[in-house]
């Protein structure tokens, strides 16, 4: 990647010059006949030329919005090349939406609509392409980091890896002295780092991975950490997926991540950050967003009696919502209309008719799955997907981590609405079966299996309700 301040030059240059030829080119006269005449959608917009001041006006204020609008784009950071894809394109979107906005309201601004569609196909495609081929730049070898905190994993790392490693990062720790938790004498948490990793520079805290992937044109990451439950452990991974860069784990951990090849003797093994194929992400995405856009449209109009139903039947909230886990450990807020008297829960889980806590509504709302509608909007927003493993409340976790071995393997995969498991009828009161299931979704996951799975719930759905 061209880095720091080169790269902003570089970004923004090219962007400014990618709008510019944009607009030029969709002012040709050969090619707005072509696209008003030769495309049936569009041929009921006029062939429109602009000359003299009102092109450069034209130029300018398209350059200038395309260019704020790709402001996330211009800072020097590293991407899967799908994210840079996508949020190019998202971002040339907007500067689309806003110079018609202009155009709209500002009679003195004059684009006509035909060069406006003609100059957004022409961004769409170049804008994204741009920034992909500046994301990453030719080197001569690989570079890595290693990022933990135990000194002995560290120095296994050093005499297994075959890549040049720039230096580590680390954690705070209570055996660093320094600013920000990096001490100047290389201590790491057994207070022999100095000893063990004389000849390895320390970088940075944790806090600055982002930072060093950057500044050191790093493309392998190397975790040696005591303990892979930190959260330090799974946010380094998520820092890693982010940024499309290979990470490694030692073997003693290797129960806790996929993995992509089988083990064997190895001292380190390659974490397979990305089980789906790019072409299956897409459609995956889109899918989740056109089945949660029809799911909203299809029930709003029984959402209000949902809501005055639950008042009616018990006092308490109409909607509920939980803390649950997400990839690589993160979490976030998952809604659902209330089924339950509210009061204080209990981790251990329990089968539905064990539990006296359902309303007469909430068994009707379970049974029909009413009440997971409210979930449609997290997946509209991408924070869940309609099929993945099922998110678990951040309590009960901990003691599903506790109870089932290699449980963090679910963490690779965006939790879904439904899975594997909800159609075989595995639940958390069985963790062990739910786990299998879970796994056996993540080896063998595809766009097709997820339209199965959607096809055999809608199914169960409609059984349960009879």
């Amino acid at each position: 990647m061209v880095s720091g301040f080169r790269y902003r030059v570089v970004s923004v240059v090219g962007a400014a010059f990618i709008a510019a030829i944009a607009v030029l080119m969709a002012n040709a006269s050969s090619l707005q006949t072509l696209f008003t005449t030769a495309v049936p959608v569009f041929r009921r917009l006029p062939p429109t030329v602009l000359t003299g001041n009102k092109l450069t006006l034209v130029v300018v204020t398209t350059t200038l919005v395309v260019v704020g609008s790709l402001m996330p784009l211009f800072k020097p950071r590293p991407r899967r090349i799908l994210d840079t894809i996508l949020l190019a394109q998202r971002r040339t979107v907007t500067a689309c939406l806003a110079l018609a906005t202009i155009g709209y309201f500002d009679y003195t601004y004059r684009l006509p609509r035909s060069t406006l569609v003609l100059a957004t196909i022409g961004l769409l495609i170049g804008l994204p392409a741009w920034f992909v081929a500046i994301r990453r730049r030719p080197v001569e070898k690989e570079r890595a980091v290693i990022v933990g905190d135990d000194s002995e994993e560290i120095a296994d790392v050093l005499d297994e890896i075959d890549v040049p490693v720039v230096g580590y990062v680390s954690p705070p720790s209570p055996y660093y002295t320094g600013h920000n938790g990096v001490s100047s004498e290389r201590a790491v948490t057994d207070g022999s780092g100095e000893a063990l990793l004389e000849d390895l520079d320390c970088l940075s805290g944790l806090s600055r991975l982002e930072e060093v992937l950057v500044d050191y044109n790093v493309d392998t990451v190397v975790l040696a950490f005591a303990q892979p439950d930190r959260a330090e452990f799974f946010g380094a991974l998520d820092t890693c997926y982010e940024h499309g860069v290979d990470a490694k784990v030692h073997r003693e951990h290797a129960d806790d991540v996929l993995t992509t090849t089988t083990r064997g003797d190895e001292v380190l093994v390659d974490v397979e950050l990305e089980p789906w194929d790019w072409q299956d992400y897409v459609f995956k995405r889109g899918f989740d967003g056109a089945f949660a856009s029809v799911g909203l449209l299809a029930f709003a109009p029984f959402l209000v009696v949902i809501a005055v139903a639950i008042k009616i039947d018990s006092p308490g909230p109409i909607l509920y919502s939980q803390e649950r886990t997400a990839e690589f450990g993160d979490t976030f807020t998952v809604y659902k209309f209330r089924t339950m008297i509210p009061e204080d829960e209990s981790v251990m889980p329990i089968e539905d008719e064990a539990n006296d806590r359902i309303t007469r509504v909430g068994r009707f709302l379970r049974k029909t799955h009413l009440d997971e509608v409210p979930q449609l909007w997290s997946i509209l927003v991408g924070e869940m997907s309609v099929v993945g493993p099922r998110a678990v409340w951040t309590d009960e976790e901990q003691l599903l981590e506790e109870t089932t071995d290699m449980w963090r393997k679910r963490w690779f995969v965006k939790p879904g609405l439904t899975g594997l498991a909800q159609i075989n009828d595995a639940k958390s009161t069985d963790p062990a079966a739910k786990l299998r299931y879970d796994l056996e979704y993540i080896r063998r996951q595809s766009f097709w299996l997820d339209v199965k799975i959607v096809v055999r719930q809608i199914w169960k759905v409609f059984a349960d309700a009879l």
